[in-house]
């Protein structure tokens, strides 16, 4: 775990962090284009992290229109291993309230109109979904929670990419 290195995708509000004081804006192209925003690199802890806004800074690109495959590739350009993706969503169910966190270990990807893989015109590829997120990471995401002593409900739908290095 000493080699990881950790980006946050902020959803729907979260657009910065702003306790993060060491900062650095990249500008990264893509073969896909650009990312949402300028990725944000700073350190915590005397790690290296990188935060980026799913929306863009301001929240300007929808979900249909974000750019997940430039936002994927800019961050394995910068050497990320591991993601954990926040999403402000609302529930249906009532135990569930505004302010708890969800871990999750599936989900289903509902966007729309949008392309939905790396692998264009010139390749055939299939990439497993079966185990799409790390249970090294949401342990890591469930204890740092936990410590910060936040509600946590654990259900069956998140996003987190572990190993992004494999699934490129």
């Amino acid at each position: 775990m000493a080699n990881n290195k950790l980006a946050i995708i902020g959803g729907s509000g979260l657009y910065d962090v702003e306790e993060f004081k060491e900062r650095e804006l990249i500008k990264i192209n893509t073969p896909w284009g650009k990312p949402s925003d300028d990725i944000l690199k700073t350190k915590y802890n005397n790690k290296e992290v990188y935060f980026l806004p799913r929306h863009g800074r301001g929240h300007f690109i929808s979900p249909s229109k974000i750019n997940f495959r430039a936002n994927m590739d800019s961050l394995k350009q910068l050497g990320v291993t591991d993601i954990v993706s926040v999403s402000a969503v609302g529930s249906l169910k009532e135990d569930l309230s505004p302010g708890k966190f969800v871990i999750v270990d599936q989900f289903i990807d509902r966007t729309f109109a949008r392309n939905k893989t790396f692998f264009d015109d010139e390749i055939v590829a299939h990439v497993s979904m079966a185990h799409p997120t790390s249970n090294g990471l949401m342990n890591a995401c469930e204890q740092a929670i936990k410590k910060e002593k936040s509600n946590i409900k654990e259900v069956e739908f998140m996003l987190l990419w572990k190993d992004l290095n494999s699934q490129l």
